[in-house]
């Protein structure tokens, strides 16, 4: 930040990777900051955070002194953390569409194919996560998604989602502004008792991804939840039990790679939450107290009442057996023996 010939003060913030110089008067404040973001980036107040270094730390409205001065700012690193509404509509419409109600056609028995499990086959389409949904608007996506169906796939998630009959329609990442605090930040959210999970996948700065152990872990957690809301003794027995059974059935073990990224195999962090699934409800974007950015169907963007969790998961679990099925006879046509 810098001071103008003519007195006014410019100030440069990052917002997603890439630098946004705004000017104000002389005795412009933190609040006059908030407003321009509102008004010019279309971040609504209830999103921001301002990460300011050295001294500074995380500020976001309402803030503890709003008459601080922004020149008081001068020479400070700006991070502004936040989605815009257009951002937060996007995704909302994602986790909609994603949790539409389809009518499913008639399952069709399972062709017999020598050395193929298909009881397996039927249940591991039946018990998984039936979409995946990376956040668009942050920097590669893409890689999101493979880490994403990384989790799907492992041998122990896959396990312990057969032996405890999980079926989740939409597994998905979080924001990392979302959900920090100086005190924790979450790394996981399980809503409506499983009908959406979201996992913090990348790092607080946007710059990497978090260890995949530690991840993993979270989802155990979160997964707990679909059966046990608080934190009390029973959630505590089933997570560890679906921790110890993701282990115990996780055949590859060590390091591995995701397309061409190295994803770390280090010794975790502690794992937050809040706490299990908020009754039934959600829409991203609403302030629901205390700061954080909840889901409530106040907003009207999901109905939960009008979801029908039985067509959604039986159409899926259709699509995935019949891919499958293509999969053999494709390599039976070509000569191959069967898998």
């Amino acid at each position: 930040m810098a001071t103008s010939s003519t007195g006014d003060v410019d100030l440069t913030l990052t917002h997603h990777g890439e630098p946004i110089t705004l000017t104000f008067a002389q005795d412009a404040t933190i609040v006059d900051l908030s407003e321009r973001v509102t008004s010019e980036l279309s971040i609504p107040p209830s999103n921001q955070k301002f990460l300011i270094s050295p001294k500074f730390g995380l500020l976001k409205p309402p803030f503890k002194d709003p008459t601080l001065p922004l020149s008081a700012l001068q020479g400070k690193k700006i991070n502004l953390m936040g989605s815009t509404t257009a951002e937060i509509t996007s995704l909302n419409d994602s986790i909609s569409k994603a949790a539409a109600p389809r009518r499913p056609g008639p399952l069709k028995a399972a062709l017999p194919a020598r050395n193929r499990d298909w009881k397996k086959v039927q249940e591991e389409a039946q018990y998984t996560f039936h979409t995946l949904r990376p956040l668009p608007y942050l920097p590669n996506p893409d890689r999101s998604l493979r880490f994403l169906e990384r989790l799907r796939d492992d041998a122990g998630i896959k396990a312990a989602m057969r032996t405890h009959k999980f079926s989740v329609p939409l597994l998905t990442e979080m924001d990392p502004a979302m959900h920090t605090t100086h005190e924790s930040r979450t790394l996981g959210l399980n809503r409506n008792q499983g009908e959406v999970i979201e996992l913090r996948l990348r790092t607080d700065a946007y710059d990497g991804y978090r260890d995949y152990k530690t991840i993993r872990k979270t989802l155990c957690h979160e997964l707990a939840h679909n059966v046990w809301g608080p934190h009390d003794r029973n959630f505590w027995e089933l997570c560890k039990q679906i921790e110890r059974e993701v282990e115990r059935d996780d055949w590859t073990r060590g390091g591995h790679s995701v397309g061409s990224q190295e994803y770390a195999e280090g010794p975790g962090e502690e794992v937050y939450d809040h706490g299990g699934w908020t009754g039934g409800e959600f829409v991203l974007g609403s302030n629901g107290g205390g700061g954080e950015t909840v889901v409530s169907s106040a907003g009207g963007t999901v109905q939960a009442g009008s979801l029908s969790r039985r067509e959604i998961l039986a159409k899926a679990a259709e699509e995935r057996v019949k891919r499958a099925r293509q999969a053999e006879e494709s390599s039976r046509g070509s000569g191959e023996a069967p898998s």
